[in-house]
């Protein structure tokens, strides 16, 4: 059966998260999901079998995304013994689907393709507002009013590049007994009001950007040591790290393969 491989982008604001989730109870969650938006628009187009009932078109992602992180550019891919022309597909898919979901790019893939596991990096970005005073333009990003030293952040996230135990900055709770992530890539800059907080890594923890930017806020604000970011990934104790912050300023830049 062939292979799909999509390229989407998402405003995440108005989903509750990337995935379809499953109620306590074992039934599929009312709250609009990215995966349950493009999954009943995929459907709808090539779903449709000899009885003319709509059959689901599953998808799989390259990873999940919380409720209110956004996307630039999100792997999908699903199977389908359907033929179609991808860049009548392309409209069509964009046609139907909300505004703040749209469809980049689709290519037919080798089956040995996965979205998730043939990943190799993957690239997110936190930005938030630093200034003393609220814009009516600042919408959803989060604003902190203390001064920021760029260069103090700095020396603080290279202490996360490699490959570590990153159980600090998992939640708790959370069952992911793997917590070895390798971060290639951890850096940060201002433009103008905005600090933009760069993450690259072969795979991440649930809420572990927003956590990690927590414990630089908490290292800013109590004008620690960069040196302390050290300590506490070494700690391996999700306590000692910082508060997990707003998921908007959050989004998924690229993936790897």
């Amino acid at each position: 059966m062939p292979r799909y491989k999509l390229e989407i982008q998402y405003v995440g604001k108005n989903y509750a998260g990337s995935q379809i989730q499953l109620a306590k109870n074992g039934t599929v969650e009312t709250k609009p999901t990215i995966q349950g938006e493009l999954e009943k628009a995929i459907s709808t187009l090539i779903g449709v079998n000899n009885s003319k009932q709509i059959r689901t078109v599953k998808t799989i992602f390259s990873g999940r995304t919380d409720a209110g992180v956004s996307a630039r550019m999100q792997v999908v891919h699903f199977d389908t013994d359907k033929e179609f022309v991808a860049s009548k597909f392309i409209n069509s898919m964009n046609k139907l689907l909300p505004q703040d979901i749209s469809v980049s790019k689709i290519e037919k893939t080798d089956n040995s393709f996965h979205a998730q596991m043939s990943a190799k990096q993957r690239h997110y970005e936190y930005r938030f507002i630093n200034r003393n005073y609220k814009s009516a333009f600042d919408g959803d990003l989060m604003r902190v009013s203390e001064s920021i030293n760029i260069e103090r952040m700095s020396k603080a996230l290279k202490y996360l590049e490699g490959e570590h135990d990153f159980k600090s900055f998992k939640n708790s709770g959370v069952d992911n007994p793997n917590t070895i992530c390798k971060i290639t890539r951890a850096t940060c800059r201002r433009e103008d009001d905005f600090i933009i907080i760069e993450l690259s890594a072969n795979r991440f923890l649930y809420n572990m950007v927003r956590n990690i930017v927590g414990t630089l806020l908490m290292i800013e604000k109590d004008n620690l040591e960069p040196e302390i970011m050290k300590e506490i990934l070494c700690s391996k104790d999700r306590s000692k790290a910082g508060k997990k912050i707003s998921p908007y300023g959050l989004t998924l830049v690229k993936i790897e393969y």
